[in-house]
């Protein structure tokens, strides 16, 4: 399945949101563009967690364009896409690898966001691929964590460090990056524990973390990826502003995209935060997960409407 294929088949609940409550805005002879139009249409676009920004600019546009007109609903959605395509935009979204080997990436996010599975699907991805890969096991505060990744290392054939439970987690990351360089691998993955944004001691072991790295390699670590439940909506948008300033964030990684009606959100946090969403994960198997394309997964949240 492409890319557009995943995506509707995650946005499912999204699309059927919008499906519903954009239909019942309109007649079959079509219908008028007025206030009350416009307040309804605003609220169904809100309801997928877009942001109430991108939700008025885009009945704002239609208003400049059709006011007092009657209209149809594919003229309609055609100009929130265009709207929406263009607040998506964003360079590309492929991993930034380092000039020579190994690209160092680190993961990070509140507890429960779904990092651990987000490494296996890129683990996986990046095997099929031809990538040698090394895990770093840094989250020794969790015992689970770390036999859940030793796990998903064995299935794949990647190579993983860990340390001993409540080590430093640094250590364990500067271990795993001197694993990746002795053994010629070409991408060292590192995961961190989950802390909330607001956790100043345990943010700043994330700096540590990074500075540890780039005492090895002093472009590392050459990709930061936020990993985001898209189940949380615009509450993201914190967890991803407080991230991105201590630990140098590169991209999104958006989790559990399958899971919930608030697809908009990912408009939100890419209008908020500035940050390019990288890949998105639509459900439980390594398997489910995609590179981001802001075009078609705009047309997947509307397509049939």
């Amino acid at each position: 399945m492409g890319f557009f294929g995943k995506i509707k088949q995650g946005l499912k609940k999204t699309l059927k949101v919008l499906n519903t409550d954009v239909r019942d805005l309109f007649k079959s002879e079509g219908q008028l563009v007025d206030d009350a139009f416009c307040e309804k249409l605003f609220e169904t676009l809100v309801k997928t967690d877009m942001g109430v920004e991108a939700a008025q600019g885009s009945v704002d546009a239609i208003k400049k364009q059709f006011r007092g007109r009657v209209v149809q609903q594919q003229e309609v959605i055609a100009v929130i896409k265009e709207r929406l395509k263009k607040l998506m935009e964003q360079e590309d979204s492929v991993i930034r690898f380092a000039s020579a080997p190994p690209t160092v990436i680190l993961f990070c996010g509140v507890n429960g966001c779904g990092k651990t599975t987000s490494i296996a699907k890129l683990t996986k991805m990046l095997v099929s691929q031809g990538h040698k890969v090394v895990l770093g096991a840094a989250d020794t505060f969790r015992a689970a964590a770390v036999d859940q990744l030793k796990i998903w290392a064995s299935r794949l054939g990647a190579e993983i460090v860990t340390g001993p439970a409540g080590s430093d987690p640094a250590s364990v990351a500067h271990r795993a990056v001197a694993t990746a360089k002795d053994t010629g691998a070409d991408v060292c993955i590192i995961d961190t524990a989950g802390r909330l944004q607001t956790q100043k001691n345990l943010m700043n072991e994330l700096e540590k973390i990074g500075r540890v790295v780039a005492k090895q390699i002093p472009e590392a670590p050459h990709e930061v990826f936020l990993v985001l439940d898209a189940t949380t909506g615009q509450n993201g948008l914190s967890q991803a502003k407080h991230f991105t300033d201590t630990a140098k964030c590169t991209g999104i990684f958006l989790t559990k995209l399958d899971g919930t009606a608030k697809g908009g959100a990912v408009v939100a946090i890419r209008q908020k935060v500035g940050l390019p969403v990288k890949y998105i994960g639509l459900g439980e198997s390594a398997d489910d997960v995609a590179l981001f394309h802001p075009d078609e997964f705009v047309d997947a949240m509307f397509d049939g409407i």
